[in-house]
């Protein structure tokens, strides 16, 4: 009888032997290092293989004299079958397929396909095979046209493709990487999106068991533990390994697709079931962790040994009946609970496997010194803005009939510690006043005290007129609080010359407001970015970290949602601001928290080009709380990778950053140590197009904590500061270099690019709050964050 540990003498009824192809047939599933040895020692790859061989594809290099083909990398733009220009198919029955390789490299192939069939656990998605070019078989799975009304079965093919690209550039290059499925290209903006994978060798575990003895059943184990280890090192959970989705081939073992991963760390989704897909993953209790797979491991362990699933419950009944597992037992890798099993490392010293990643995988990372040059930075920062280190004495506390408050914003802009304004000579030694009146607000267009007085209310018609508005006969509480809900108020300083502007009633009405302007160059994606930003509102983003919203005026409100809002939501591409003579703002929320009074928080929205002058319409930046710099990629990175988008949209890199930064910066008045005491944040827009990248996927690729974690907020901001200032200008971090309090943040408010005027499969905004709930945060309106202490505001 024939050893299914050894390949290289399998009997024709092997199961690993595929029976629909001739012996001798080239394009069977073999090893793809070539070797037949569990783990090759010979780094170097054969160079008798045809560069047809579909498990083969050739590497990115030129091939040819001292190129042979590298099997441990997918097919790339040099493969001999690679098409450099169109050309029409030699036969009818040939198509052309263009797609990006893992590297996002163009490359072009006729193509024949298969037949499509429907794979399991997969709802909207076909499966078929395809020969590239000569003869490189691959498996292609695509979103059918029929299921891309449902976003949510798009965004899994998105996050198939986003985990299957990282495991590939992660471990691509290792030996040990061919445990994993191997992607050869995609697309993601296809009439109907796919991914490219290779051929998987192998036969599935199903097909095995109750043929394999124990050394091959203690590989398989063994190398399910690794893989596990190799996902977890990489923050993933693969949550769909079972008997039909590991395939072994005498050698190795190949773990299926990542159609059903998750981040580690992020909440559980329901997937899978008993028993192979553990009790909390099942019930999508919790959050992912790698141990989640282990139970998966255990599980298949006990099938191979028994010959028949368990329950899926907890440890099997019988378990002290098989010797063998008896070490798995006891290390508490059958227990229910994911916290309850030892971690993957853990379970390889165990098992006796050697990890793989005990001596580092690769190159060290180049963005580490920019890391610890943001933890310079902001120690520099701190010191320069008068940050208190512990031991110095704490300021004498007010007396206690004063009510301590933070200073106003008339003293941000212009010093000094009174509350109301007087449009006086400023006195030398202000002496302590009473607090501003609750119903007093500086206008945030000409930066100048509003008294609240009932004769200049008004209603504002559909044409855009002035109907005054006059309550004094009105005796019925609720009908006038409706009213004032949605009146204005004129502002009262409006000169000859100036535009008539007015303010929503609740703005002077309730807490103290919060006006946030984002400022960026022209097409950088403002608009985008705070249309997707409220569109997450309107969906109740905010409400997790304990804030309610409410419209700060509901027919304004209603107009920016149905104009702006809903029109992102439907996958239209919005107009570009134009340029105004008046600075207003684009809408408004009244923001509360618990019992707290709500605040008032309005949002300015300015053409790129009214911003990188300086001119009358932005003097009201002087006056702005808070900021969101918008930065574009496409003119600040120097990526290769972006230069086809570049070319596409007509867009130039920069290295002298965007100008509106520096207009804006140059115009906001300094505090201590020369900064800007306004909060900031820092927002990587269009991040998608970088998404691949090892650090933007990171964060851009999960979703937001549902709880303020300060902890991720700092992590995230260093790795976004060391992402710009490896790749690109030191003008694009003047934002962080200029103002004492700026996070960072890789934000994507479509989430795709535009086709004409619409987004070929909807926007897909990701992680747009990340910026607002840092300013929100840092302004005191977040439950549970303080204001960082020794910064003026």
């Amino acid at each position: 009888m024939t050893d299914p540990n050894h390949p290289s003498d399998r009997h024709p009824n092997d199961p690993n032997q595929p029976t629909d192809r001739r012996p001798n047939d080239p394009h069977h599933p073999t090893d793809p290092n070539g070797t037949g040895a569990p783990w090759p020692t010979n780094p170097n790859p054969p160079t008798d293989r045809r560069p047809t061989d579909p498990n083969h594809p050739t590497d990115p290099r030129p091939t040819g004299a001292g190129h042979p083909g590298d099997a441990n990398h997918p097919i790339g733009p040099d493969h001999p079958d690679h098409l450099d220009e169109p050309s029409t198919p030699t036969h009818p029955y040939y198509q052309e397929l263009e797609f990006l390789t893992h590297r996002e490299e163009p490359v072009r192939f006729t193509v024949r396909y298969g037949e499509d069939r429907r794979p399991p656990g997969r709802p909207g998605v076909l499966a078929r095979r395809a020969i590239l070019g000569a003869g490189s078989h691959v498996v292609q799975y695509r979103l059918a046209s029929s299921a891309q009304g449902d976003p949510h079965a798009y965004g899994l093919l998105e996050r198939e493709v986003e985990v299957a690209i990282a495991l590939e550039r992660r471990y691509g290059g290792a030996k040990f990487g061919a445990v994993f499925a191997r992607v050869v290209g995609f697309d993601l903006t296809a009439a109907e999106p796919f991914v490219l994978y290779r051929p998987p060798a192998g036969r599935p575990l199903s097909e095995w068991v109750g043929r394999l003895g124990a050394e091959a059943q203690e590989r398989i184990t063994g190398q399910l533990a690794m893989a596990v280890r190799l996902l977890g090192e990489a923050g993933l959970v693969h949550r769909a390994l079972a008997p039909d989705t590991v395939r072994w081939d005498g050698a190795r073992v190949r773990l299926g697709e990542p159609y059903a991963a998750q981040r580690a760390g992020e909440a559980r989704e329901p997937f899978g079931g008993a028993p192979w897909a553990s009790p909390e993953q099942r019930a999508g209790h919790g959050t992912a962790d790698p141990r989640d797979d282990l139970w998966s491991v255990a599980e298949l362990a006990y099938y191979l040994l028994a010959g028949r699933p368990d329950r899926g419950e907890g440890p099997p009944a019988d378990l002290a009946d098989y010797r063998r597992l008896a070490a798995l037992g006891q290390s508490g890798l059958f227990a229910a609970r994911a916290a309850d099993r030892p971690r993957p490392a853990e379970l390889m010293r165990l098992l006796h496997v050697p990890d793989p990643l005990a001596t580092g995988v690769g190159a060290a990372d180049p963005l580490d010194r920019w890391r610890t040059e943001y933890d310079h930075q902001i120690a520099r920062k701190r010191a320069a803005s008068g940050g208190a280190p512990p031991h110095v004495e704490a300021e004498e506390p007010p007396p206690p009939s004063v009510r301590p408050s933070r200073p106003s914003l008339r003293d941000r802009i212009f010093g000094g510690g009174g509350d109301g304004f007087r449009p006086v000579a400023p006195v030398v030694t202000p002496e302590p006043a009473p607090l501003m009146p609750s119903r007093s607000r500086m206008c945030p267009h000409c930066l100048l005290p509003v008294e609240y007085d009932e004769r200049l209310l008004v209603t504002i018609d559909a044409k855009g007129n002035r109907i005054p508005l006059d309550l004094s006969a009105e005796r019925r509480p609720g009908h006038v609080a409706d009213a004032l809900r949605k009146a204005y108020h004129l502002c009262p300083h409006t000169v000859d010359g100036d535009e008539e502007h007015e303010l929503p009633v609740p703005y002077l009405t309730n807490g103290e407001p919060l006006s946030v302007a984002l400022v960026g160059s022209s097409s950088v994606g403002k608009t985008h970015l705070l249309a997707a930003m409220l569109g997450e509102v309107e969906l109740g983003g905010l409400e997790p970290y304990g804030l309610k919203c409410r419209p700060l005026n509901p027919e304004a409100h209603r107009t920016f949602v149905r104009e702006r809002v809903q029109t992102l939501k439907e996958g239209r591409q919005l107009g570009r601001t134009g340029q105004q003579t008046f600075a207003r703002f684009a809408d408004g929320l009244l923001v509360s928290a618990g019992g707290a009074p709500a605040r008032p928080v309005v949002f300015f929205d300015l053409a790129g080009e009214d911003l990188a002058q300086d001119g009358e319409v932005g003097r009201f930046l002087m006056g702005v709380d808070a900021f969101v710099f918008v930065l574009d990629p496409l003119r600040a990175l120097r990526l290769p990778g972006l230069d086809p988008v570049r070319e596409q949209s007509g867009l130039r890199r920069r290295d002298l950053g965007d100008e509106a930064f520096t207009t804006v910066l140059n115009r906001i008045p300094r505090q201590r140590g020369g900064l800007v005491a306004a909060p900031a944040a820092l927002a990587v827009n269009k991040s998608d197009l970088v998404r691949f990248e090892p650090v933007v996927d990171r964060w851009l690729g999960r979703a937001l904590p549902g709880r303020h974690d300060p902890a991720a907020l700092r992590e995230e901001s260093r790795d976004a500061y060391a992402f710009l200032a490896h790749h690109a200008g030191a003008a694009w971090l003047k934002p962080f270099d200029d103002c004492a309090d700026c996070t960072l943040h890789f934000v994507a408010a479509t989430g795709g690019q535009a086709r004409g005027d619409r987004f070929p499969h909807g926007a897909r905004p990701r992680r747009v709050l990340a910026p607002l709930l840092s300013l929100f945060a840092l302004c005191g309106l977040l439950p549970g964050a303080e204001p960082r202490e020794g910064i003026v505001r």
